[in-house]
This record gives structure tokens, C-alpha cells and sequence, in this order.
């Protein structure tokens, strides 16, 4: 057959176009690569890569570090040069869609899912219920809003939710990595930020360092809700931290927040999670000694720490004199210090405020959590009551006294017994999209003896209830009202002749008003009023048994109330500059019924001055104060990764605790300011340079501050604290300042975490030049008794796997100051001790390293329990630090003592478990 020549010609042309055609398909397909690639990092080669072409890589920083390419591509397919970078490595590659790239070391990732689970869903995570896997709701593209002519940015808003319980998470941080646009969330969960129309991927970050993504296409304004859990890891380009975003880019100074997720990780005494030790690893803040109560900051003593539950105030959150917090950490979600830069909603303490935000019940379906230690047992329960309403109660109890054997003199405490327990109980309800309801309640209670004559008791009675209406978008308000109970009780039995009940209380009913403003984006406002009344009994004792002939005595009853009023705006006034400031004016008032004695003006208040007594009725203002509180601080990016900050803010504190010891004991009392004692005051003066560094994985931070203090109380040699109704004869009006230095770095992500802190602090006093009674030390500076230079503190964690971490912890601070007998002498007849000048010599310094494992069941998504075992060493070096150095007479001469809380390795194992 013979073929025309000119159809031939069109049959190999169009033959040959064809194929040129289905070619340049490929080529857009799969883009090609050419270069010279000598030596570089595989980070560096995947940027150029990105740079010329339209793939997009996805991996872990710490896998890919010191992995290097060199070779030179012509043309060269992704794959052909993946294949011979990873010749003989353990790396993997796969390819997902619109030219996603995923980079993984030990197995590769599966990136095939089944058919059409790549689609538009549009508005809210809800859609996809019952449909697909909670756990790829990351990979689905979400149509956001509706495209409008000429509109080049929309508004993309939400609110994030605990996967597991589908609460509400504060803190949590929204953003893009193009042009690093932010949004953290409120504590209703709801965020809001503004990006160009188009497609982005947005990534999600909480406290506990947990990162989730979503596939937007932003078409117009409209709302994405997501939730975001532990159980879910993302393979993710980029680290970036939500705590660490906030550490260069707020403008407070001197705040930390800790998650329970991270605290878990921390050793601890007997294996139980403690919130209150947990923040002891942040710099500026210490202890006076081992299993203490309380903790210092920056210089202060250890009542001038304002401890909220929620509203709630805890005037003594410990628990078996000191070696457990008071706080169930089943039953917290995150605790936040702040050490200065103190919101103006905050008042009533001179050095800190310590906020531990309550965990509410999951509202998918019943669950719970709980633990098995050596000492103490816990169980939280959790769940959904009805459509709009969870609830969340917890408890924790001893059931074994066996750990006074432990102690250095454990011959002394044979008959000695001690226990504890606690219940929290926390509700939530919702009232349609604008109104929520919280109840927050708690209660515990203390019994230990040190010998078998004497019994003490303490307890702590806790509730609050906050409504909170969302006006709009823009303005919200809580009203909140509660009463916080502390009392402790002494049964003294040692003969039935003085055989006695002694008993201090004090009460507390506030109500609160708070409203939150944001305006145009760059303004949020924070102002409300706070109520207090206060009522206080300082002692009372009674005798106890029937041939007891102790003479019955109480302190007169005393109560006050307090006002505060207070404004705050944060003013985002450029890229670079933020500032926070705020006014809170507190009104105190003294009140009546009360007998004071008279003294002259100008006098001490000495026993010899006084000159009568008048009597006040109840109700009746006797005394009254009142001043300002003001609150100011700024922020000046540097760039992306570095901020100056710089802070002031003045505090009052109206109630004083009375104490001749170190620490926070059972048998110290409260007392109101009144006529002759006045509110505490303070100003600090603070300054900051905060960096990130590696991808946001490393945080740094060096922060300077100075203190002062007024109206300080310190007593005179031999003064009277116990049932004194003229307290003021035996305080004396002391001045304070502290100064120092915090430098603290932290690593957060790759198998290796942790942190490393260093203070240099000092805590000086000085009896004020107006005093006449008595001056310590002649009038020169004193330490206080937790001025402690140099402390420092190590916290590793190594990441074996996902179910296997082991964290080390180092703790070194100077010893704390002491007063010591130096000689004796005859007067009088009788011998006499003489001491050094107060607080000029020191205990020997502490030191302790601690070993905790923890090992979790599998990570099955599906099953009945998850589980995990705890255990390790409290104290490795079995160190002997001392607590207190004692003087007893023998033999006419004076023997001293150490006495060590821990001076042996105290083993741990704890089980816990989740459903």
C-alpha cells in the first residue's frame, strides 16, 4: 500500500508533537534539578531545592543536623538524588501531594490514604464526625468563607479544644510561617488572625509542646474550630514553641507558665507530681530547706506568694508539713508565676502571684486518671453530665506512716504518725454560645504527731463559682464570688494536768468582677472591681479533759474589708513595640468590734508607753489605708528571635503572717494590718534580654531586678507570737531590698530536653531608723533568712522512645542564714548564752541530684487503660543537707545538732493510669 508523502509528514509531526506534549507534562509533573552541591547541609540543599521549585519538604531539625549532601545534578529527578543521598543511611523519603515532600529516619512514612479522603470540608472540624480518623483531620482542606470581589485578606477565627476532653485550651498558639502571622488563645480558647485569600497551612501549638497543622483555603472571614491532644504527633518543617513565642513577644517580664505534662517529668519526693515543687526549677524562686512549706521569690518571704486555685486563695498549700503540695495535679491543667510584670487584676502580695488554672471534665464521655505510690494513692474522675454540663472530682489519701522512718532521727519519731487528704471538685455548664458557669470546689485536711502527747490538725476549705458572658467578639465579663477557710488545731497531752486545745482561723468571702476588652486589635483592655472581706481569729486556747486546769484565753477576733479597683490596656503600637500598663488603687479598712490600747503620738507601742484603751464597735472603720498600685512594662523587638524588655510595677499587702522560723509552719498566724501595723509595700525595677535560638527549640533569658520593701515585720529578741493581743509591742518595723540576677536557658524539643538556671540574689533587711524599740544588729543591713547568693538548678530529660524518658535534676544553693551561739558568761548569778549578730553565719550549703524513669504502655489509641510506671531516686548522693542547725544544754555545756529531713536516697515507684 502506498502512503501519501504529505500524510506521512502530518502523521509524524503530529506523532511527534504528541510526544513532545506528553514530555512537557512530565516536566511540570515532576520538575527537574541541576546545581552543585559540594559539601552542604541537607537543610541547606532542601532550601535551594524549595527556592527553584515548587517542592515542599517536611522532617525533624534533630534528624536531618548532620546530615550533608555533595554531589551535582543535570537535570536530575528528586528521587534520583534522594536515593543516592540516603545510599546507606537510615533515612527515608516520601512523596505526598501539591509536591509535599515528607523525610523520615528508621521507617518510612506511609503517605497513600484511602480514596477520597482528600476533599473540601468547609467551617469546623464537627463536619467531619464519624467520617474519618480524629487523628488525619490534619490533612483535610478546609474552605473557609466566601470569596468577595476586590478583597485581598480575611479574618480567620476559632476556638481550640483538648482532643481528649474537648475542653477549651488557653495559651495555645495559632500561626503561619510565611510572614509568622499569630494568634494566642484566650482562655475560652478563641483566637483570631488576619491572612492573605488563598491556601496556607496553619500549624497549632500547646503548652505541652504537642503541634498540629490544618489545610486552610481562606476564601473570605469565617471560623475554624480545631482541637489539638498529646496522643497526636505531626511530622512538622518547623518547631515552634507557644511558651517560646510568648517569651520574646509579650511584653510582661517574670512570667512562667508549666504544664502538668511538663511537671510529670520532674523527680519528685515518693514519685507524686507536685506543682508547687515543679516551679521551684525556675529561677528566682527557692526554698528555705528540704520538704518546706511555702517558696520564696526574689527576695521574699514566703507569705508575700499569693497561691489561686482558679479565685480561690490557699493560705497554706502543703500537705504533710511540707513534703506534698496541696494541689492535685490530676486536677490542674497549668500553673503560671508571675514574678513581675503582675497584671493589675492581681493584688493583696508583695512578691508573686502564682495562678494554677483548674482542668474541667471532658465532654465526650466518661474518664478517668489515677496513680498507686508508696505513700499516697489518687483517682480523678471525669465526664459529661447531661448535654452542657461536665464535671471533674479528684481525690488523694495516705494510707501508710512508714515514711518517719526515713527521717535522720528517726528514734524520735516512733509513735509518730501522719496523714492527709484532699478532694477537688470542679463543674462547668453552658448556657447556650454566650454564657458559661464554673464551680470550682476543694477541701483538705491534715493530722500529724510528732510524739505520742501531741496531735496537730489543719484544713483547708475552698469553693468558688464564676459566670462568664460573651458580649461579642470584642468584650467579655466574669462575675465570681466564693469563701476560702484555713484553720489549724493543737491537742497538747502530754499531762492531763496541762493538757490543752489551741486553735487559729481565718476566713475570707470575696466577690470579683472582671471585663476584657479588645479593641481594633491592637488594644486590650482589663478592668473589673475585687471585694474581700476578711475575718480573722489569731488564737484561742481551751483546756482539754476533764482534769486540765489550763486557764482558758483567746485573742480578740479581727476583720477587715478590702477594695480594689483596677484599669490595664496592652497597646501593640508597632512590629517592634509593645507596652502593658495598668492602675490598681486598694482601699483597706479596718473594722470594729476591737479594744486597742492608746499610746502617745510618737511612741514605739512599747508595754511601758501605753496610756489607756478604747474600745470600737462592730462595723466601725478604725483604720483605714489606701494608695495606688501601679503596673508597667514594655517590650522592644530586636528581631524575630530577640527582645529587650522593661518592667516596674508597686504592690500592697494588707495581711502579714507571724512567724519567728525559717518556714511556714502549722502554728503560725495571720495577722490584719490595724492601727499600729501598717500594709506592707514594695516597688521592683526589672530588665530582660530574651532570645530564641535553633528554630525556636532553645528559649534564653537574663533578667536584672531591684526590690525595696516597707513596713516589713521582724521581731524582737524573745518577742511573744502566740496568743499576743498587743502583737505590736513585740514586732518591729523593718525595710527590705533585694537584688539580682537570672539566667535561664531551655531546650524543648529533640530527645534531649530540659533546662539550666542560674540566681545571684540577695535579701537584705534594716530596722527602720524610726524605731525606737529595739534596732537588730544596731540598725546595719541584715540577711534575711532566706537570702541564699547562689542557686542553681539542672534538669535533664532524654527521650529513649515515646514510652520510655529519663529525667536527671540537679539543685545547688547557698546555705541559708543562721544565728549561732559563740560563747558564755555569768550574770546575775546564772549563765548566759551570747549569739552572733542575727543571721551572720550560714548553715553548710545544698546540694542533691535526683533519677526519675518513666516508662509508659503502648500509645494504641483504642484500649481499655493507658498506663505508666514511675520510679527512681530522691536524694542519689544519699547527701545529708541540713535543714537547721540546734542547740541543746548537756552536761552544762551546749551540744549542737543538724537536723536533716533526708539523709539517705529515698526510692520511688509509682503506677499511674488514664481511661
Amino acid at each position: 500500500m502506498t502512503i501519501d508523502p504529505m500524510k506521512q509528514f502530518y502523521f509524524v509531526f503530529l506523532f511527534l508533537l504528541m510526544g513532545t506534549g506528553v514530555s512537557f507534562s512530565q516536566d511540570i509533573q515532576e520538575p527537574r534539578i541541576s546545581g552543585f552541591f559540594p559539601g552542604i547541609s541537607f537543610q541547606r540543599f532542601m532550601e535551594r531545592v524549595e527556592e527553584e521549585t515548587p517542592y515542599h519538604f517536611y522532617f525533624k531539625s534533630e534528624d536531618i543536623a548532620e546530615l550533608t549532601v555533595n554531589l551535582q545534578a543535570d537535570q536530575s529527578k528528586l528521587s534520583d538524588l534522594l536515593d543516592a543521598i540516603f545510599l546507606k543511611t537510615d533515612f527515608h523519603y516520601s512523596f505526598g501531594n501539591e509536591f509535599s515532600v515528607f523525610i523520615s529516619k528508621g521507617e518510612k512514612l506511609q503517605t497513600q490514604l484511602p480514596e477520597g479522603f482528600f476533599r473540601n470540608v468547609s467551617r469546623s472540624e464537627s463536619d467531619l464526625n464519624g467520617e474519618v480518623d480524629e487523628a488525619f483531620v490534619r490533612n483535610n482542606r478546609f474552605v473557609i468563607g466566601e470569596l468577595a470581589p476586590g478583597q485581598t485578606k480575611a479574618k480567620l477565627s476559632g476556638v481550640v479544644r483538648s482532643l481528649e476532653n474537648g475542653e477549651p485550651i488557653s495559651g495555645a498558639i495559632v500561626f503561619e510561617k510565611i510572614d509568622f502571622t499569630r494568634s494566642v488563645s484566650a482562655p475560652d480558647g478563641s483566637y483570631s488572625i488576619v491572612l492573605p485569600i488563598g491556601k496556607h497551612t496553619i500549624y497549632i501549638q500547646n503548652l505541652g509542646g504537642y503541634i498540629e497543622q490544618r489545610l486552610i483555603d481562606l476564601r473570605g472571614d469565617g471560623e475554624l474550630n480545631m482541637s489539638i491532644g498529646e496522643s497526636i504527633y505531626s511530622l512538622s518543617e518547623v518547631v515552634v514553641n507557644s511558651g517560646a513565642i510568648n517569651h520574646i513577644s509579650r511584653p510582661e517580664m517574670g512570667v512562667q507558665t508549666l504544664s502538668v505534662n511538663e511537671m510529670k517529668k520532674l523527680p519528685a519526693v515518693l514519685g507524686e507530681v507536685d506543682v508547687l515543687k515543679g516551679i521551684l526549677v525556675l529561677p528566682g524562686v527557692n526554698t528555705v530547706g528540704e520538704a518546706s512549706v511555702g517558696f520564696n521569690v526574689r527576695g521574699g518571704a514566703a507569705d508575700q506568694n499569693l497561691v489561686l486555685y482558679e479565685n480561690s486563695t490557699l493560705f497554706n498549700p502543703s500537705h504533710l508539713f511540707g513534703f506534698f503540695s496541696a494541689i492535685n495535679a490530676d486536677a490542674v491543667e497549668s500553673v503560671e508565676l508571675h514574678k513581675a510584670g503582675i497584671p493589675a487584676s492581681y493584688g493583696g502580695r508583695l512578691s508573686s502571684v502564682l495562678q494554677v488554672k483548674p482542668k474541667f471534665g471532658r465532654t465526650d464521655k466518661i474518664g478517668g486518671s489515677g496513680g498507686i505510690g508508696l505513700l499516697t494513692s489518687r483517682l480523678s474522675l471525669e465526664g459529661p453530665l447531661g448535654e452542657n454540663t461536665t464535671f471533674l472530682v479528684a481525690g488523694r489519701s495516705t494510707y501508710s506512716d512508714w515514711v518517719l522512718d526515713w527521717l535522720e532521727d528517726r528514734a524520735d519519731f516512733n509513735a509518730s504518725r501522719a496523714n492527709f487528704y484532699d478532694v477537688n471538685l470542679n463543674l462547668r455548664h453552658q448556657f447556650g454560645e454566650k454564657d458559661v458557669f464554673e464551680f470550682t470546689g476543694y477541701f483538705s485536711k491534715d493530722n500529724f504527731r510528732f510524739d505520742p502527747d501531741t496531735v496537730y490538725g489543719y484544713q483547708n476549705q475552698n469553693f468558688a463559682a464564676k459566670w462568664t458572658h460573651y458580649f461579642n467578639e470584642q468584650v467579655e465579663a466574669s462575675f465570681s464570688g466564693g469563701r476560702d477557710s484555713y484553720d489549724f488545731e493543737i491537742i497538747g497531752e502530754d499531762n492531763p494536768l496541762n493538757s490543752y486545745q489551741f486553735g487559729f482561723g481565718i476566713d475570707q468571702t470575696f466577690a470579683k468582677v472582671d471585663i476584657r476588652q479588645d479593641y481594633e486589635d491592637r488594644h486590650i483592655f482589663n478592668y473589673g472591681i475585687h471585694l474581700n472581706h476578711i475575718q480573722l481569729d489569731p488564737g484561742k486556747i481551751r483546756p482539754y479533759g476533764p482534769e486540765s486546769i489550763v486557764i482558758a484565753d483567746e485573742v480578740e477576733r479581727e476583720q477587715a474589708l478590702e477594695t480594689s479597683l483596677f484599669f490595664s490596656d496592652e497597646f501593640e503600637i508597632n512590629d517592634q513595640w509593645m507596652v502593658s500598663g495598668g492602675l490598681r488603687y486598694n482601699l483597706y479598712n479596718y473594722l470594729g468590734p476591737q479594744t486597742t490600747f492608746t499610746y502617745p503620738d510618737g511612741s514605739s507601742f512599747s508595754e511601758q508607753d501605753v496610756n489607756g484603751e478604747v474600745s470600737h464597735e462592730s462595723g466601725k472603720f478604725i483604720k483605714t489605708y489606701h494608695g495606688p498600685e501601679f503596673r508597667f512594662s514594655a517590650r522592644y523587638s530586636l528581631n524575630n528571635q530577640s527582645s529587650l524588655k522593661a518592667g516596674v510595677n508597686s504592690m500592697r499587702q494588707n495581711i502579714h503572717l507571724l512567724s519567728n522560723t525559717s518556714v511556714i509552719s502549722p502554728t503560725d498566724t495571720w495577722k490584719l494590718s490595724d492601727g499600729f501595723i501598717r500594709p506592707q509595700t514594695g516597688i521592683q525595677y526589672a530588665l530582660g534580654y530574651f532570645r530564641n535560638m535553633a528554630l525556636n527549640t532553645l528559649e534564653f533569658s537574663a533578667e536584672v531586678y531591684y526590690k525595696t520593701m516597707r513596713n516589713l515585720l521582724d521581731y524582737r529578741s524573745g518577742a511573744t507570737i502566740i496568743l499576743n493581743d498587743d502583737v505590736e509591742q513585740d514586732v518591729l518595723n523593718t525595710d527590705g531590698r533585694a537584688y539580682g540576677l537570672e539566667l535561664f536557658l531551655k531546650k524543648s524539643s529533640g530527645r534531649l530536653t530540659g533546662s539550666v538556671s542560674y540566681t545571684y540574689a540577695r535579701s537584705l533587711l534594716r530596722t527602720n531608723e524610726a524605731e525606737t524599740k529595739e534596732k537588730i544588729n544596731d540598725g546595719d543591713e541584715y540577711s534575711s533568712n532566706f537570702d541564699q547568693p547562689h542557686h542553681a538548678v539542672l534538669i535533664l530529660n532524654y527521650e529513649v522512645s515515646k514510652r520510655f524518658n529519663a529525667t536527671f535534676s540537679g539543685n545547688y544553693s547557698t546555705g541559708r542564714p543562721i544565728t549561732l551561739p559563740v560563747s558564755k558568761f555569768e550574770y546575775g548569778g546564772s549563765e548566759r548564752v551570747y549569739f552572733t549578730e542575727r543571721n551572720a553565719q550560714r548553715v553548710p550549703d545544698y546540694l542533691r541530684l535526683d533519677l526519675s524513669i518513666n516508662l509508659e504502655g503502648n500509645h494504641k489509641v483504642k484500649k481499655l487503660a493507658h498506663s505508666s510506671w514511675s520510679f527512681g531516686v530522691y536524694n542519689l548522693l544519699g547527701r545529708a543537707n541540713p535543714y537547721s542547725i540546734y542547740f541543746v544544754p548537756q552536761g552544762g555545756a551546749l551540744q549542737g545538732y543538724k537536723l536533716s529531713i533526708f539523709g539517705t536516697q529515698i526510692p520511688f515507684v509509682t503506677y499511674n493510669f488514664r481511661f
